[in-house]
């Protein structure tokens, strides 16, 4: 998995090479389970939609048809980790003497999506591993379907169109294309930098009480 991701590229264009039409139906499928299913967050996504569109820039790729598949792909993807969420989730908390699953953390989780849940479901699609957990997190929480879906594709239309132009303008400009190992990395690791970054600002609170 991690040489998929360091090497998007290379597969990408075999892939397109082999496939055609049908890689727009594979990165769907990626972008889709990457949001949609919790177990699932090791996929790339912010590296794969800079790629795919360095690639849509070189003329691959239609740029216009790949920023529509994906933008569904990610609002579906969220909606349907919603509703996991709030169909099955709540069977988690069933037990009332669970030391894990509790219902005080129930109550604690649906007074936060009451206050915060639009920035917190449109601001996370540009956090690795915390976009696949929002939305599922925001299920549990029994955050009204309405705003959750309105701010759900406000995320996706900026996630999206943001990365793919990035890497439809700059993707290949000859230092990146020839670095792109390092740039995939480099995207990854700019995509943490809000984790890591709340992180310090927690520990230096806590630090100074």
């Amino acid at each position: 998995m991690i040489d998929f991701i360091l090497h998007l590229d290379q597969y990408l264009e075999t892939l397109i090479q082999q496939y055609g039409v049908w890689v727009y139906a594979l990165l769907f499928a990626v972008i889709f389970c990457e949001t949609g299913f919790v177990v699932t967050p090791f996929l790339p996504g912010d590296s794969l939609l800079f790629i795919a569109g360095a690639f849509a820039g070189l003329g691959s790729l239609n740029p216009w048809l790949l920023g529509v598949i994906l933008f569904l792909a990610a609002v579906l993807g969220d909606t349907v980790n919603y509703w996991i969420a709030r169909t099955w989730g709540i069977r988690l908390f069933a037990n009332p003497d669970s030391k894990v699953f509790r219902r005080d953390y129930l109550l604690r989780t649906e007074d936060f999506f009451a206050r915060h849940g639009g920035k917190t479901v449109t601001l996370a699609r540009f956090v690795p591993i915390i976009r696949t957990f929002a939305p599922f997190v925001a299920g549990l929480g029994h955050m009204r379907y309405s705003p959750f879906l309105g701010f759900n594709m406000l995320g996706a239309l900026l996630w999206v169109s943001i990365l793919l132009s990035l890497g439809y303008f700059f993707g290949n400009i000859p230092f990146l294309k020839h670095n792109i190992d390092l740039l995939s990395l480099g995207v990854i690791i700019i995509s943490l930098l809000p984790i890591a970054f709340e992180m310090l600002r927690h520990r230096l609170s806590k630090s100074s009480r």
